[in-house]
C-alpha cells in the first residue's frame, strides 16, 4: 500500500515494476480541478474539492471528450476529464527529483495523458518524476464569444491550474518544486511557447521544452473567435449573435453535437475539408478581475514577453509535412489542388490580410520555389510534404526563436530530430505506407516513440538492442535539460550541445549518430522571411 497526502486528501498509488530497469510509484486520475460540467462549462477551473478517507490513485481519468482525428476512432472521453498523473522514482529521497511535466498534443482537438501513447517507463529511470496532464480540447477548451461568461482559452487555464498543483503537492511525491521543466509536442508544443509568454504561468517553471509546435504557428492563433463561434451556433441552429442567448444555448447542447462540428468561416475553408483546427489559442479581453491567459500582438510579445532566466530548448523532426498528408489518393488530391488554386500556399494569417490579386501573386511565387515550373502528380509528393512542413511546423519554430535570442534572457537549444527504427510508427498510424514504401522516415511525433514507453505498440524494447540505445540516449537529453538545464553537461553523449544564437544558429541532429550543426535548412527558411518581410508579417 502506498499512499500520499495532497491538499485535498489522502491518495493510495501503487508501486509498478520497470521492465526497463528498477521499479516506480504511480499515482493516475489525480483531480487538479473540479468537473468543468454544467454551470463551469466554458470557464476558467475552479479549484478541486477536499475528499474524506482514501481516494484510490490506480486507474486514469476519463479523457476530454473528443473526436480522434488521427485514428477516427469516432466520439468519446468526458466532459469531467481535469486529472492528472503522476510518476517517481521514490517518495521519500534525501534529495528531490527534477520534475518534468507534459502537455499532449493531438491538435488541440484531441489526446490525453495515458499510458496508450505517454508510459512513463524511458524518463522516470533517469530519475525525473513525470506528469502527465488532460486538458479540455476544441469547443470546450476554447470556444471564446469575446464575453466575460466565454472569454476563451479554457484548455489552456486547465494546463495553468495542473501547474499550479504541482507546484503546491509534488514535493510529497519525491519531486522539486523548484526545478519543473515543462514539455510538450505539436499542439503541446504550441503550449508550452504560451506558457512562456503567459502572465499566468510566470514563475512557475524553471525550463521548457517545445517540441514541433510554436505560438507563431497558424493554426495555433485564433482568428476572428467570435465569427467562429457565432458560425458553429448556425451549424447548430442558432441564428441569434445576443450574447446571453448565445451562452446559453451553447452550455444546453448536448457535448455530443459540440464537438467534431465543422465551423469554417471563409469559402476556402469550406471547400478544404478535412481536419481543420477551428478552435484555438484567442486574445483574449479584459473582463473584471479574470485572469487572462494571453492578450496583445503575437510578435511583440514573444519579442519582450518570454519569461526571463526560463531555459528553453526547442526543435523539429526531419519529415514533419507527412502528418499534413492522407492516403496517397488523398494526397494526389491535395496536389491537384495546389496545381490549380496557388492561394492554398498562403499561410493562414497572410490569408486574411492579402487582397485575392496579391494572394495569386504570392502563391504563384511559393509555388515556384517549391514545384519549379509545374506540379507533378504523383511524383512531387515529397515536395508537397517538405512545403507543408516548413510553413506548419518549422518556420514557426526558427522564427520564434529568432525573436527570443536577441533579448539574451533565456538559454536557447535547438535540434532536428532524424532518429530512425521500428519506432517511427506514425507514418503507418496515419495509412501512408502505401506513399511512403520502404522509405524510413521520421514524421511529426515520432521522438515521442523515444521519450514514452508507448502501450499501443504492444511490443517491448530489448534493452541490448541499438533501438534501445537511441530511446535511452533521447531520454538522457531530455532529462539532463531537465536537471541541469544543458543537454550535454558532460562527455558522456560524446558531443557538446552549442546553445542557440542568432549569429551561429548551433542545432544538433539527434539522428542515429549526434550530429551538430548551424543553421538548420537554410536556403528555404530565407526564402520564407524575404516572403513573410515583402507581404509584412
Amino acid at each position: 500500500m502506498v499512499q500520499v497526502r495532497v491538499n485535498e486528501g489522502l491518495l493510495e498509488g501503487e508501486l509498478v515494476k520497470n521492465e526497463y530497469g528498477g521499479t516506480f510509484f504511480s499515482f493516475k486520475g489525480i483531480p487538479y480541478a473540479q468537473p468543468p460540467i454544467g454551470d463551469l462549462r466554458f470557464k476558467a477551473p475552479q479549484p478541486p474539492k477536499s475528499w474524506e478517507g482514501v481516494r484510490s490513485a490506480k486507474a486514469f481519468g476519463p479523457r476530454c471528450y473528443q473526436f480522434d482525428v488521427f485514428t477516427n476512432t469516432g466520439k468519446g472521453g468526458s466532459e469531467d476529464c481535469l486529472y492528472l498523473n503522476v510518476y517517481t522514482p521514490q517518495i521519500k529521497s534525501d534529495k528531490p527529483f527534477p520534475v518534468m511535466f507534459w502537455i499532449h498534443g493531438g491538435a488541440f482537438i484531441c489526446g490525453g495523458s495515458n499510458d496508450d501513447i505517454y508510459g512513463p517507463e524511458f524518463l522516470v529511470r533517469q530519475n525525473v518524476v513525470l506528469v502527465t496532464i488532460n486538458y479540455r480540447l476544441e469547443v470546450l477548451g476554447f470556444l471564446c464569444l469575446n464575453t466575460a461568461e466565454v472569454p476563451g482559452n479554457a484548455g489552456m487555464k486547465d494546463q495553468v491550474a495542473a501547474l499550479r498543483w504541482v507546484n503546491k503537492n509534488i514535493a510529497n511525491f519525491g519531486g522539486d518544486p523548484k526545478n519543473i521543466t515543462i514539455f510538450g509536442e505539436s499542439a503541446g508544443g504550441a503550449s508550452i511557447s504560451y506558457q512562456l509568454i503567459s502572465p499566468m504561468s510566470k514563475g512557475l517553471f524553471k525550463r521548457a521544452i517545445a517540441q514541433s509546435g510554436s505560438s507563431l504557428c497558424d493554426w495555433a492563433i485564433s482568428v476572428k473567435p467570435r465569427e467562429r463561434a457565432l458560425a458553429l451556433a448556425r451549424q447548430l441552429g442558432c441564428y441569434s449573435e445576443d450574447d446571453k442567448e448565445l451562452y446559453e444555448f451553447f452550455k444546453n447542447q448536448p457535448i455530443e453535437s459540440l464537438v467534431a462540428t465543422s465551423a469554417p468561416i471563409t469559402l476556402a475553408e469550406k471547400q478544404k475539408g478535412g481536419a481543420e483546427i477551428f478552435f484555438t489559442i484567442c486574445d483574449e479581453k479584459k473582463f473584471g478581475d479574470n485572469e487572462r491567459f494571453f492578450y496583445g500582438d503575437m510578435v511583440d510579445v514573444v519579442s519582450n514577453g518570454v519569461h526571463e532566466g526560463v531555459d528553453i530548448m526547442t526543435g523539429f523532426n526531419s519529415d514533419e509535412g507527412l502528418i499534413c498528408l492522407d492516403s496517397a489518393e488523398g494526397t494526389y488530391k491535395s496536389l491537384e489542388a495546389a496545381r490549380n488554386f496557388p492561394e492554398l500556399f498562403i499561410p493562414k494569417l497572410l490569408l486574411f490580410k492579402l487582397p485575392m490579386i496579391q494572394q495569386i501573386e504570392l502563391g504563384e511565387k511559393i509555388k515556384r520555389f517549391y514545384f519549379n515550373s509545374q506540379i507533378k502528380i504523383p511524383d512531387d509528393w515529397e515536395k508537397w510534404a517538405n512545403f507543408l512542413a516548413m510553413q506548419m511546423f518549422i518556420l514557426p519554430t526558427l522564427r520564434w526563436l529568432k525573436l527570443v535570442a536577441p533579448t539574451k534572457k533565456n538559454k536557447l537549444y535547438l535540434y532536428r530530430f532524424s532518429c530512425k527504427s521500428e519506432r517511427n510508427v506514425i507514418s503507418q498510424v496515419r495509412g501512408l505506407g502505401e506513399l511512403v514504401g520502404n522509405k524510413p522516415v521520421t514524421c511529426h511525433a515520432d521522438e515521442l516513440m523515444y521519450l514514452f514507453d508507448a502501450k499501443l505498440l504492444e511490443t517491448k524494447v530489448d534493452v541490448n538492442s541499438d533501438t534501445f540505445q537511441l530511446i535511452d540516449r533521447a531520454s538522457k537529453l531530455w532529462t539532463n535539460f531537465a536537471k541541469y538545464g544543458n543537454p550535454t553537461p558532460d562527455d558522456s553523449l560524446g558531443v557538446k550541445w552549442a546553445p542557440y544564437s542568432v549569429e551561429k544558429q548551433d542545432y544538433l541532429d539527434i539522428g542515429n549518430v549526434l550530429m551538430p550543426g548551424v543553421a538548420p535548412e537554410k536556403d528555404e527558411v530565407q526564402f520564407w522571411e524575404n516572403v513573410l518581410k515583402e507581404y509584412g508579417q
